[in-house]
Protein backbone atom coordinates (compact mmCIF):
# COMPACT_ATOMS: atom_id res chain seq x y z
CA UNK A 1 0.00 0.00 0.00
CA UNK A 2 1.21 3.55 -0.90
CA UNK A 3 0.02 7.10 -0.32
CA UNK A 4 -0.19 9.77 -2.90
CA UNK A 5 -0.65 13.49 -2.33
CA UNK A 6 -1.17 15.89 -5.03
CA UNK A 7 -1.85 19.93 -6.06
CA UNK A 8 -2.59 21.18 -8.87
CA UNK A 9 -4.20 24.30 -11.11
CA UNK A 10 -7.58 23.23 -12.75
CA UNK A 11 -10.10 24.70 -14.69
CA UNK A 12 -12.94 25.52 -11.88
CA UNK A 13 -15.07 23.38 -13.53
CA UNK A 14 -13.03 20.17 -13.43
CA UNK A 15 -12.35 20.70 -9.72
CA UNK A 16 -15.80 21.41 -9.09
CA UNK A 17 -16.38 18.27 -10.99
CA UNK A 18 -13.49 16.23 -9.19
CA UNK A 19 -15.34 17.32 -6.08
CA UNK A 20 -18.99 16.03 -6.98
CA UNK A 21 -17.59 13.37 -8.47
CA UNK A 22 -13.86 11.93 -7.28
CA UNK A 23 -12.73 8.94 -8.48
CA UNK A 24 -13.23 5.45 -6.49
CA UNK A 25 -12.03 2.14 -6.46
CA UNK A 26 -15.02 0.78 -8.91
CA UNK A 27 -13.66 3.52 -10.87
CA UNK A 28 -10.08 3.42 -11.24
CA UNK A 29 -8.43 0.09 -10.65
CA UNK A 30 -5.83 -0.09 -7.49
CA UNK A 31 -7.39 3.20 -6.21
CA UNK A 32 -8.60 1.95 -2.63
CA UNK A 33 -9.83 5.94 -1.54
CA UNK A 34 -9.39 9.32 -2.50
CA UNK A 35 -10.22 12.68 -1.15
CA UNK A 36 -10.76 15.37 -3.51
CA UNK A 37 -10.98 18.85 -2.01
CA UNK A 38 -10.30 22.47 -3.43
CA UNK A 39 -7.71 23.98 -1.72
CA UNK A 40 -7.45 27.04 0.58
CA UNK A 41 -5.24 29.42 2.05
CA UNK A 42 -3.94 28.66 6.11
CA UNK A 43 -5.44 31.15 8.12
CA UNK A 44 -7.51 32.95 5.40
CA UNK A 45 -10.28 35.06 6.44
CA UNK A 46 -13.89 32.33 6.57
CA UNK A 47 -15.74 34.10 4.04
CA UNK A 48 -13.29 35.05 1.02
CA UNK A 49 -11.49 34.00 -2.34
CA UNK A 50 -9.13 32.18 -0.60
CA UNK A 51 -10.61 29.95 1.21
CA UNK A 52 -12.43 27.98 -1.33
CA UNK A 53 -9.74 28.45 -4.37
CA UNK A 54 -11.87 26.21 -7.08
CA UNK A 55 -8.46 27.12 -9.28
CA UNK A 56 -6.95 24.88 -7.39
CA UNK A 57 -7.21 21.04 -6.26
CA UNK A 58 -5.54 19.05 -3.65
CA UNK A 59 -5.85 15.04 -3.61
CA UNK A 60 -5.21 12.51 -0.69
CA UNK A 61 -5.29 8.96 -2.09
CA UNK A 62 -4.01 5.13 -0.76
CA UNK A 63 -3.45 3.35 -3.60
CA UNK A 64 -2.43 -0.96 -3.78
CA UNK A 65 0.66 0.46 -4.98
CA UNK A 66 2.58 2.65 -6.81
CA UNK A 67 2.09 0.96 -10.86
CA UNK A 68 -1.76 2.17 -9.62
CA UNK A 69 -0.57 5.16 -9.02
CA UNK A 70 1.51 5.34 -12.46
CA UNK A 71 -1.33 4.03 -14.54
CA UNK A 72 -3.91 6.77 -13.13
CA UNK A 73 -1.24 9.61 -13.53
CA UNK A 74 -1.18 8.35 -17.22
CA UNK A 75 -4.76 7.05 -18.27
CA UNK A 76 -7.50 8.34 -16.54
CA UNK A 77 -8.48 11.82 -16.98
CA UNK A 78 -8.00 13.65 -13.91
CA UNK A 79 -4.65 11.72 -13.32
CA UNK A 80 -3.39 13.36 -16.61
CA UNK A 81 -4.17 16.73 -15.28
CA UNK A 82 -2.93 15.80 -11.79
CA UNK A 83 0.29 14.83 -13.45
CA UNK A 84 0.72 18.31 -14.73
CA UNK A 85 1.28 19.49 -11.08
CA UNK A 86 3.05 18.60 -8.08
CA UNK A 87 2.72 15.43 -5.80
CA UNK A 88 4.34 13.60 -3.29
CA UNK A 89 4.09 9.47 -2.79
CA UNK A 90 4.12 8.61 0.98
CA UNK A 91 4.82 5.50 3.27
CA UNK A 92 2.68 5.33 6.03
CA UNK A 93 3.54 5.79 9.68
CA UNK A 94 0.79 6.60 12.36
CA UNK A 95 -2.37 7.73 12.53
CA UNK A 96 -4.13 9.18 15.72
CA UNK A 97 -8.16 8.86 15.30
CA UNK A 98 -9.66 7.35 12.32
CA UNK A 99 -11.92 7.88 9.17
CA UNK A 100 -14.34 4.73 8.00
CA UNK A 101 -13.13 5.64 4.73
CA UNK A 102 -9.59 4.19 5.66
CA UNK A 103 -10.14 1.39 7.62
CA UNK A 104 -7.26 -0.76 6.88
CA UNK A 105 -4.79 1.57 8.09
CA UNK A 106 -3.11 0.41 12.01
CA UNK A 107 -2.74 2.85 14.74
CA UNK A 108 1.54 2.56 13.57
CA UNK A 109 3.02 0.95 11.07
CA UNK A 110 6.65 2.48 11.41
CA UNK A 111 9.03 4.94 13.17
CA UNK A 112 10.57 8.04 12.38
CA UNK A 113 13.94 9.50 13.83
CA UNK A 114 13.50 12.92 15.41
CA UNK A 115 15.47 14.30 12.95
CA UNK A 116 13.94 12.94 9.53
CA UNK A 117 11.90 14.84 7.67
CA UNK A 118 7.66 13.79 7.59
CA UNK A 119 4.43 14.61 5.78
CA UNK A 120 1.56 15.26 7.87
CA UNK A 121 -2.10 14.79 6.62
CA UNK A 122 -5.17 15.90 8.60
CA UNK A 123 -8.82 14.73 7.15
CA UNK A 124 -11.71 15.82 9.42
CA UNK A 125 -15.31 15.71 8.70
CA UNK A 126 -16.91 18.36 10.61
CA UNK A 127 -19.88 18.41 12.65
CA UNK A 128 -22.20 21.50 11.07
CA UNK A 129 -23.18 22.99 13.99
CA UNK A 130 -19.49 23.36 15.56
CA UNK A 131 -18.68 25.55 12.54
CA UNK A 132 -17.83 28.63 14.20
CA UNK A 133 -16.18 27.17 17.42
CA UNK A 134 -13.78 25.49 14.88
CA UNK A 135 -12.96 28.27 12.90
CA UNK A 136 -12.39 30.22 16.30
CA UNK A 137 -9.97 27.65 17.80
CA UNK A 138 -8.74 26.41 14.17
CA UNK A 139 -7.86 29.91 12.25
CA UNK A 140 -4.91 30.62 15.01
CA UNK A 141 -3.40 27.03 14.44
CA UNK A 142 -3.97 27.34 10.70
CA UNK A 143 -1.36 30.51 11.21
CA UNK A 144 1.16 28.86 13.75
CA UNK A 145 1.22 26.06 11.00
CA UNK A 146 1.51 28.62 7.92
CA UNK A 147 4.31 30.76 9.99
CA UNK A 148 6.25 27.87 11.50
CA UNK A 149 9.88 27.87 10.43
CA UNK A 150 9.82 24.30 10.87
CA UNK A 151 7.73 23.42 7.57
CA UNK A 152 8.75 23.46 4.05
CA UNK A 153 5.56 23.73 2.95
CA UNK A 154 1.89 24.02 4.24
CA UNK A 155 -1.57 24.44 2.70
CA UNK A 156 -5.51 23.14 3.59
CA UNK A 157 -7.96 22.11 1.12
CA UNK A 158 -12.17 21.73 2.00
CA UNK A 159 -14.44 19.81 0.14
CA UNK A 160 -18.12 21.46 1.19
CA UNK A 161 -19.60 21.71 3.22
CA UNK A 162 -18.05 19.81 6.23
CA UNK A 163 -14.83 18.20 4.84
CA UNK A 164 -11.76 19.89 5.83
CA UNK A 165 -8.00 18.66 5.37
CA UNK A 166 -4.50 19.80 6.11
CA UNK A 167 -0.99 19.37 4.36
CA UNK A 168 2.30 20.12 6.37
CA UNK A 169 5.86 19.57 5.18
CA UNK A 170 8.01 19.64 7.98
CA UNK A 171 11.64 19.62 7.89
CA UNK A 172 11.92 17.41 10.85
CA UNK A 173 9.49 14.86 13.64
CA UNK A 174 11.04 17.01 16.43
CA UNK A 175 9.77 19.97 15.11
CA UNK A 176 5.96 18.81 13.73
CA UNK A 177 5.83 17.36 17.67
CA UNK A 178 7.26 20.55 19.63
CA UNK A 179 4.26 22.20 17.43
CA UNK A 180 1.62 19.58 18.18
CA UNK A 181 2.60 19.57 22.12
CA UNK A 182 2.85 23.60 22.51
CA UNK A 183 6.59 23.73 22.82
CA UNK A 184 9.51 25.98 21.32
CA UNK A 185 10.66 29.52 21.03
CA UNK A 186 7.98 30.29 17.90
CA UNK A 187 5.01 32.90 18.29
CA UNK A 188 1.73 31.43 20.22
CA UNK A 189 3.43 27.94 20.28
CA UNK A 190 0.69 27.05 23.05
CA UNK A 191 -1.81 27.87 20.22
CA UNK A 192 -2.35 24.14 19.00
CA UNK A 193 -1.90 22.47 22.46
CA UNK A 194 -4.98 24.97 23.44
CA UNK A 195 -7.07 23.90 20.28
CA UNK A 196 -6.57 20.56 21.19
CA UNK A 197 -7.84 20.56 24.20
CA UNK A 198 -10.51 22.79 23.40
CA UNK A 199 -11.21 19.60 20.74
CA UNK A 200 -11.45 17.11 23.82
CA UNK A 201 -13.71 19.14 25.71
CA UNK A 202 -16.39 19.08 22.96
CA UNK A 203 -15.47 17.34 19.47
CA UNK A 204 -15.97 19.58 16.64
CA UNK A 205 -16.06 16.64 14.30
CA UNK A 206 -18.09 13.61 13.34
CA UNK A 207 -14.95 11.98 12.35
CA UNK A 208 -10.76 12.98 12.12
CA UNK A 209 -7.77 11.48 11.87
CA UNK A 210 -4.16 12.41 11.85
CA UNK A 211 -2.12 11.01 10.04
CA UNK A 212 2.07 10.79 9.55
CA UNK A 213 4.18 9.96 6.48
CA UNK A 214 7.61 9.42 5.25
CA UNK A 215 8.04 10.84 2.08
CA UNK A 216 9.69 8.42 -0.71
CA UNK A 217 9.55 10.46 -3.81
CA UNK A 218 8.63 14.31 -4.99
CA UNK A 219 7.40 14.68 -8.53
CA UNK A 220 6.60 18.22 -10.46
CA UNK A 221 7.01 21.35 -8.98
CA UNK A 222 4.59 23.72 -7.00
CA UNK A 223 4.44 27.24 -7.80
CA UNK A 224 8.04 27.29 -9.37
CA UNK A 225 9.65 25.19 -6.11
CA UNK A 226 10.38 21.67 -4.73
CA UNK A 227 8.37 20.82 -1.32
CA UNK A 228 10.48 18.36 0.10
CA UNK A 229 13.31 19.38 2.43
CA UNK A 230 16.67 19.48 0.28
Amino acid sequence: MIHSFHLANLAATSTVRALVRPPTARTTTGLRHAECLAMMRLGSPPVSRERLQLGRIAMFAEWEDETALERFLADDRLGRQLDRGWHVRLRFLRRYGQLAALPDLPPRAGRADRDEPVVAVTIARLELPQLFRFLRWGRPVERLVANHPGTTFATAAIRPPRTFSTFSVWRTVGEMTDMVHGRGDVPEAHTHAVAMAEQHRKDFHHESTFMRFRPLSEHGTWQGRRLLPG
